[in-house]
């Protein structure tokens, strides 16, 4: 099942995506749906399509969940990180809705920076106890350089205005019994010229992201309806850093396509 939001009744609502458009639950927000199922014990899927209105609107999808929180994670594409082997994985706090854009919203490029990059992730919509919802597409937009500077300067490099994009909707965790067979793709382009292009497997976050979750967990009650990213296979060089104006797509075929064009925030 693909879920989400779409603009309904001039508010953001929950709505079930299918080829003939987006049927809204009207007077939720995806967080909301998501609270009422651990209220009422039923699945996501099932209590969306009891919910969901018959009369599909022509609706393009919006940002598809303002997160309760945004969690990250580091190296977990390396070998011997992301809690392999025993090792404390690296896990940060990215921010809450405030920070988060959704498809074809602009993405931000803090003022003080000159090497702020994308970071093509996989999502994980987190439920009750760190049930795994399902998964969609984000940007962990991030100032590499002022990640450099300090251990210490880690939340201004990752928490600033538009620094999280998610979208365009969240697939079910039902559909991907096994993540680790998606591939992941970044692209950047500046005045219709690419001049960034990477992709990447799954397959080595796979296995780690029930220890990710875990730790997440670990005297840490993240609520339900929060959101983590999971880390990144592909690492634009400083050479592509983010312009005003750059559009980066990020793809997973099984999930689709996330569009945000760039742009400096003070």
């Amino acid at each position: 099942m693909r879920l989400g939001q779409i603009r309904f009744e001039k508010k953001l609502t929950a709505a079930l995506f299918e080829s003939g458009g987006a049927r809204p639950v009207p007077g939720y927000s995806l967080v909301e749906l998501i609270r009422k199922t651990a209220t009422e014990g039923v699945a996501l899927p099932v209590l969306a399509e009891q919910m969901a209105s018959r009369h599909p609107e022509p609706a393009a999808p919006a940002i598809p969940i303002c997160p309760v929180e945004v969690w990250g994670c580091g190296s977990t594409y390396a070998q011997g990180d992301g809690g392999a082997g025993g090792e404390r994985p690296r896990i940060f706090f990215k921010g809450t809705a405030r920070v988060c854009a959704g498809p074809g919203q602009p993405i931000g490029i803090r003022f003080d920076s000159k090497f702020t990059a994308p970071e093509p992730e996989l999502a994980v919509l987190l439920g009750p106890n760190g049930s795994v919802l399902g998964y969609t597409l984000s940007n962990d937009v991030t100032a590499r350089d002022i990640e450099s500077e300090d251990p210490l300067c880690l939340p201004q490099a990752k928490i600033f205005t538009a620094s999280c994009a998610l979208g365009p909707v969240i697939v079910t965790a039902d559909e991907f019994p096994d993540i680790g067979r998606l591939e992941i793709e970044c692209t950047i382009q500046r005045g219709g010229e690419e001049i960034f292009s990477g992709r990447a497997s799954l397959a080595p976050l796979a296995p780690r992201l029930p220890a990710l979750i875990e730790h997440l967990l670990r005297a840490n009650k993240v609520p339900a309806g929060s959101v983590l990213l999971t880390g990144t296979g592909v690492l634009p060089p400083k050479e592509a850093a983010l312009a005003p104006g750059d559009t980066v797509r990020i793809s997973i075929p099984e999930i689709g396509e996330l569009v945000n064009t760039a742009a400096v925030v003070q």
